[in-house]
């Protein structure tokens, strides 16, 4: 009797794709473990290479039993679509801005929450952006030009950040951040947490976009840590 494996998995298209690719891991784990464990048990084997996967099928469909060979041929190609490629370069500009913004706190803020917001921020960003390029190397394509600064930027977009305003939603203009700069103490607080209010719920603007327009799930997992992440530093920024 062959083996099944069970997959336990949230009803969305996305979910049937890590699902799927699970259980064929899974298959493929018991297949190798079944055919190592005894030279000389061809029924093991056997019973390895017969195991099938319990695939979950599409909201409202029953799940359905596969071959570990039919659970390989149904798995999805998440190769990087052209939205995937574009939030990752625009994320990482995006993101710089940010850096910019809280680059400024230590020696102008007057309250020490903000203070200690800003280097939350400066913290939880700086990794993303590592990962943002390093995906964008991995995958081929090229990351904005090192040393580019993002930061006085109003506008990015496209191949080349800086020409699409619409495209990065939620940046802070040159004149918004020379007023950033110029401020002191109280005001400084209020204007930064205006300006990263807004720059976080673009930023979750644009996760939410590839979420539904990409293909990789390396970004998607990249943007759902956006939203969540961001979501909260909203809130907690507007009990201030």
């Amino acid at each position: 009797m062959g083996q099944e494996v069970a997959v336990l998995y949230r009803p969305t298209t996305r979910g049937v794709r890590r699902a799927v690719t699970a259980a064929a891991v899974a298959v493929a784990v018991l297949a190798l473990g079944a055919c190592q464990s005894d030279s000389g048990g061809p029924a093991k084997a056997e019973a390895g290479a017969s195991a099938s996967v319990v695939a979950p099928g599409k909201p409202g469909e029953p799940a359905k039993t596969l071959s570990a060979e039919e659970a390989q041929k149904a798995l999805p190609d998440d190769s990087p679509n052209a939205a995937d490629l574009r939030y990752a370069r625009m994320m990482i500009a995006h993101h710089s801005q940010a850096l910019t913004m809280t680059g400024l706190a230590p020696d102008r803020a007057g309250s020490t929450q903000v203070k200690r917001l800003a280097e939350r921020i400066s913290a939880g960003q700086k990794p993303e952006i590592g990962a943002m390029e390093g995906w964008l190397k991995i995958n081929g394509k090229d990351t904005p030009k090192s040393g580019q600064d993002h930061g006085d930027h109003g506008d990015h977009g496209g191949d080349n950040p800086g020409d699409d305003k619409e495209s990065m939603p939620g940046m802070a203009t040159k004149a918004q951040l020379k007023k950033l700069r110029a401020a002191q103490g109280k005001a400084f607080d209020e204007l930064f947490l205006k300006l990263m209010i807004t720059h976080h719920e673009g930023a979750i603007t644009m996760a939410t976009e590839v979420l539904t327009e990409g293909n990789n799930v390396r970004v998607e997992e990249m943007a759902g840590d956006v939203v969540a992440g961001q979501t909260t530093e909203i809130n907690r920024m507007r009990d201030m």
